[in-house]
């Protein structure tokens, strides 16, 4: 995009927000790769009698390929170059938005039961790997983000990508990625996780991340120089608000979209968090069936005549170590 007056694209209207599109090879060629992957896997877990839940494919396909649509071909992508603000929605969509519908969709669960066993393993062991687990370790993945969005804002980085195509496409990226070495664990790769992030661990830990994810916003709207300032005071068309003003929006809408998309992140977790215990309780009903009601048929009947006493069976709570017998113990006999 040039500095000329003529080159600049007409003024931002509600209509063209909704109306103006570009075309990103590179995100469409990404697009077009994850979702041919996706479906790739859901078919052929159909073609074996087995079922992938809807939701999770209308997440994937919807927030995630859809957010990540918009956020480098909608509006957003035809102003960024003249307006801070889209630039700064673009960047919190890739960072936030996105990650979180492609890991509602699960896509790794979905990977490992398609591809065939050799093929499964190799890339179970990859997902438990040192390099993953150090990346995707609570503390290190929260803050890589932070990292991530501070220096795109506060350092030549995002100036830069304006100048240079390929950089900006690696911008993208890059925060696409940063992103997802967060929410991908906590959500749908537990394995990578520390055995102490547990589900109410890990809802402290995205309750705490909605925190720390308003700060790239806060330091953006308070920053006192203009963020990329030759660019956007030369290319800034005359129909623009005032740049400081222009960067102020850009940090309330990072602010305002990082808030909300804290509170499905946690329902998310949260409906996670009740099927695992649901699962749970359900294995240990099964369990204690399986167990308890062949002894009970048996009967207290005694052998007749002297000799040893029948050895009592005891319950396997009483035997074994583990979270679910431990809490049994700690309860005592109930009536």
């Amino acid at each position: 995009m040039t500095g000329d007056a003529t080159a600049a694209p007409p003024e931002l209207t509600w209509g063209r927000l909704l109306s103006s599109w570009q075309t990103d090879v590179p995100a469409l060629l990404l697009m077009a790769a994850l979702g041919a992957l996706y479906g790739w896997g859901v078919l052929r877990l159909r073609r074996r009698g087995e079922g992938w839940p809807p939701g999770r494919v209308a997440a994937f396909a919807l927030l995630g390929l859809g957010g990540l649509a918009v956020a480098t071909m909608s509006a957003l992508a035809v102003y960024d170059h003249v307006l801070f603000w889209p630039a700064a929605v673009q960047n919190v969509l890739l960072d936030l938005v996105v990650p979180l519908g492609l890991a509602l969709g699960d896509p790794l669960s979905l990977a490992v039961l398609a591809l065939p066993e050799r093929a499964s393993a190799r890339l179970r062991r990859a997902m438990t790997g040192r390099v993953v687990r150090l990346l995707t370790f609570p503390l290190v993945s929260t803050v890589l983000v932070l990292a991530t969005e501070l220096t795109v804002y506060l350092t030549p980085y995002f100036a830069t990508a304006l100048r240079v195509g390929w950089l900006h496409e690696l911008m993208y990226l890059h925060l696409l990625l940063a992103g997802c070495l967060f929410v991908m664990p906590v959500l749908t790769h537990e394995q990578a996780l520390p055995a102490w992030c547990t589900h109410p661990v890990r809802a402290a830990l995205v309750f705490l991340d909605g925190i720390v994810d308003a700060v790239p916003g806060i330091v953006v709207m308070t920053h006192g120089a203009l963020i990329a300032s030759a660019w956007y005071l030369h290319h800034t068309p005359r129909w623009a608000p005032d740049p400081r003003y222009d960067q102020q929006l850009g940090g309330g809408a990072m602010l305002g979209i990082a808030e909300l998309v804290a509170v499905p992140f946690l329902l998310a977790l949260l409906v996670q968090w009740a099927r695992h215990e649901r699962a749970r309780a359900a294995a240990l009903d099964r369990r204690l069936d399986a167990e308890l009601v062949p002894a009970a048929e048996r009967g207290p009947a005694r052998r007749p005549g002297p000799g040893p006493a029948p050895e009592l069976v005891r319950p396997w709570w009483e035997t074994e170590r583990g979270e679910i017998a431990d809490r049994i113990r700690r309860q005592g006999p109930t009536d």
